[in-house]
């Protein structure tokens, strides 16, 4: 098991999101949180998953002088993604109402990128699922920002949230990159990187 092959290795999850440490913890991975300030600003040209690897791959290198030789940093971002544009993280509540009406009735993007970094190597990778609400009436909309202060998230909501729950009709792709971490993809990395 992966565990096992991880002991003699010191996991870092550079992340302050609940729901991916909880996604560790529930991988039954042995990890420290260690959270640095990054300010997330990207280029303009930048596009789609481009922008989730740049921030991924930005927010490691705040650690870059401090890795050990038996260290693997996990650092990610995740990135909605509508009609060429990204839709980041609300930061009041008329931001979160304009953005959830862009999202109604219509399919989006949520990329996720995990950059994994060691002393020797940095590898990058991307999952894309796709996600479609239903048409989202004004009071479902106020209602959950009202109660739910989605501003922690990318795209103004929570797939495991209220809004999810009764708002999502279709999704093609990995639900738990959709929460914010693509764990079958990051378990598989982590056991090739330790081979």
């Amino acid at each position: 098991m992966l565990k096992e092959k991880l002991k003699n290795h010191h996991v870092i999850l550079a992340s302050g999101s609940p729901r991916r440490q909880q996604f560790f913890k529930e991988m039954d991975l042995d990890f420290e949180v260690r959270l640095k300030s990054v300010e997330e600003l990207y280029p303009s040209e930048l596009k789609a998953a481009e922008i989730s690897d740049y921030l991924a791959i930005l927010k490691a290198e705040a650690f870059k002088n401090e890795l050990e030789l038996n260290d693997i940093l996990i650092t990610s971002d995740t990135v909605v993604w509508h009609k060429d544009e990204s839709l980041a993280k609300a930061s009041n509540n008329l931001e979160a109402e304009i953005m959830l009406e862009k999202l109604s009735g219509d399919w989006h993007q949520v990329i996720t990128s995990v950059c994994f970094t060691t002393f020797k190597r940095q590898i990058i990778l991307n999952s894309t699922t796709k996600v479609k609400f239903k048409v989202l009436s004004q009071e479902e909309i106020q209602y959950y920002i009202e109660h739910y202060k989605p501003f922690d998230k990318a795209g103004a909501y929570g797939i495991q949230e209220w809004l999810g729950l009764i708002g999502i009709e279709k999704i093609k792709g990995s639900y738990t990159n959709v929460v914010g971490l693509p764990t079958q993809t990051v378990y598989q990395t982590l056991s090739s990187i330790v081979e």
